[in-house]
């Protein structure tokens, strides 16, 4: 479908008058603009089913007196992270947050201002030493270690990335093996600083949590396991030092989870039984702001959409996780995010699932239909 019978279509479920010139000159123009720069990008849409073509069918599902409310939420408050912005985000990790990072260790290793480390051949070679020491581990797809790789070639080898973190025996010693024989390296080299990198954070429990059990649960969790596990394993032939740095990077963070990451962190470290860094740290490309989130006082029309048209099969999908989260539904999404938030290459379930979610709309409930259609982390689309 062209872009002129996708706008006819709109049109036609908004109840937008054809001859109405302000519509064409502003609505279409808006629509258009947004549609090439950025909607159309989203990895699911199909051939020939775009933008424009699922927002009429996504607004078609709301009644005719509902959809107005539905169009001004997409107009005003989405917030889509297209592939450029994300590229964006993952080219000035290393320079923006690596990099400094860095910096000041070296400094302050060598007795020397930050700004004086590359003004001396020994403060030069102590900084690239120590960007070979650290290790980048991808904790899922949105690590988006390819676009790291190529944005840092010539800063950072491929024998210090782990794309991600099913890693081996095998994987550990040619880790060790590589660092150790890298020019300037002594044969009992290990790595002292060690970056967990993931896409985004809404809440913060797929990072770290504890279930309705007490239990500790996460990718902390098992990140810190595989580390004791190959420490036991390998021994002297292990490439990460015993009191290697932590830091956890997200390149998209909210405001909700930053704070949940620092209290869950302090937590963990105080009651895990073989915490196995010395410090740590959490930090982000880009933090979103706290007044991002859908509430009653600025979205009240959205809000109560979610509430008419939402079907409670959503939440029985993914019941034991929202249970942990302390959820008896999913109208604001995951952990009660109420996020308006898109990312490129999937729609986080934090976000309102007015957005994402889809069902048959069994029992009598709503049939809903996304606009962003999801896919879970198993690869099922929701």
């Amino acid at each position: 479908m062209n872009d002129r019978m996708a706008l006819s279509l709109l049109a036609e479920v908004m109840g937008w008058p054809e001859d109405d010139q302000r519509i064409a000159t502003d609505e279409y123009a808006w629509l258009r603009m947004m549609s090439a720069v950025k909607y159309d990008g989203y990895s699911y849409f199909r051939a020939g089913v775009r933008f424009l073509e699922t927002l009429a069918t996504w607004l078609k599902q709301f009644d005719a007196a509902d959809r107005q409310a539905a169009y001004d939420f997409i107009k005003r408050r989405l917030v889509y992270i297209s592939l450029a912005e994300m590229q964006c985000l993952v080219e000035t990790f290393v320079p923006e947050v690596v990099t400094p990072h860095l910096r000041r260790t070296v400094a302050s290793r060598l007795g020397i201002k930050a700004y004086e480390v590359w003004a001396h051949k020994k403060g030069a070679d102590e900084f690239k030493r120590s960007m070979r020491k650290t290790l980048f581990v991808g904790m899922s797809d949105g690590s988006r270690i390819d676009m790291l790789r190529r944005a840092n070639a010539g800063r950072i080898s491929t024998e210090q990335v782990i794309p991600m973190m099913n890693v081996d025996r095998e994987k550990w010693l040619d880790l060790s093996k590589n660092l150790r024989e890298a020019p300037g390296m002594s044969p009992s080299e290990k790595f002292d600083c060690v970056y967990l990198i993931d896409d985004f954070t809404a809440s913060g429990t797929t990072f770290i949590r504890r279930n309705e059990k007490g239990e500790w649960k996460g990718k902390l969790k098992k990140f810190n396991d595989l580390i004791r596990s190959a420490r036991v394993d390998l021994n002297e032939d292990f490439p990460i030092a015993a009191d290697y740095e932590l830091h956890i990077h997200h390149y998209i963070s909210s405001d909700q989870a930053q704070l949940a990451l620092v209290e869950r962190l302090e937590l963990a470290k105080a009651e895990w039984s073989e915490w196995t860094c010395s410090v740590y740290t959490a930090t982000e490309s880009l933090l979103l702001p706290d007044s991002l989130p859908l509430t009653r006082a600025l979205d009240g029309p959205m809000l109560d959409l979610g509430d008419k048209y939402y079907d409670h099969e959503i939440f029985k999908r993914a019941e034991r996780h929202c249970r942990e989260a302390g959820q008896t539904d999913m109208k604001l999404g995951y952990a009660n995010c109420a996020l308006p938030v898109v990312l490129e290459h999937n729609t986080p379930n934090n976000s309102i699932p007015l957005l994402w979610a889809e069902t048959a709309g069994k029992g009598g409930a709503h049939k809903m239909r996304p606009l962003f259609q999801r896919r879970d982390r198993h690869g099922s689309l929701q």
